[in-house]
């Protein structure tokens, strides 16, 4: 992609996570790009084909893919905290702020398949963790499906709550919701 392409697809991701989808103009892209609106057309064929390129570059993905969550330690405890920070940490509020912009229906049978690699990702280690546990001796059987659902809502809650509000909901700090509730679900999985 040249130059003037990707100022024109990082123009209106950047927009799109601000504002939404369907608020972000072709006229609003060009002008944040530094180009005209015929040089816009000329490089895209819409709005939406912009949004698609940019979908799938990386620097516009949250990097929350299954390799993250390979440094586990076989610790109950710090295990935990590491499903939780690793997606924390790379679910920065700019990259949900960007998902759910790039919800709206115009784009979403394009976007939904990958915005769901996320939590399928988060879903699929975690899963898989839970399992290998198991096998070990560590954790009691339980519905690892119903489980990893349930610690990916707390975990993804919290990242979305920060990104949408800051500190204005809770002055509960990450480290300290993460610790609390890894306390909480652990004492779940040991029975």
């Amino acid at each position: 992609m040249d130059e003037t392409s990707q100022k024109i697809v990082d123009a209106a991701m950047a927009l799109i996570r601000d504002k939404g989808y369907v608020a972000t103009t072709t006229k609003e892209i060009a002008k944040e790009a530094g180009v005209n609106e015929c040089t816009l057309f000329r490089k895209f064929k819409n709005k939406k084909d912009i949004v698609l390129q940019g979908v799938n570059q990386a620097q516009w993905r949250a990097d929350v893919t299954p390799e993250i969550f390979e440094n586990v330690q076989w610790d109950l405890q710090a295990d935990l905290e590491m499903f939780m920070r690793a997606y924390m940490d790379r679910m920065t509020p700019d990259f949900v702020n960007l998902s759910i912009g790039l919800r709206a229906p115009q784009l979403y049978d394009e976007t939904s398949p990958l915005i769901m690699k996320v939590p399928q990702s988060f879903l699929s280690a975690f899963t898989e963790y839970l399992e290998k546990m198991y096998a070990r001796g560590e954790i009691r059987k339980l519905d690892f499906d119903v489980f990893a659902i349930n610690f990916f809502a707390a975990t993804f809650g919290f990242t979305f709550l920060q990104a949408s509000f800051g500190d204005e909901l809770t002055k509960v700090r990450k480290e300290e919701y993460i610790k609390n509730n890894v306390q909480v679900f652990a004492k779940g999985l040991m029975g």
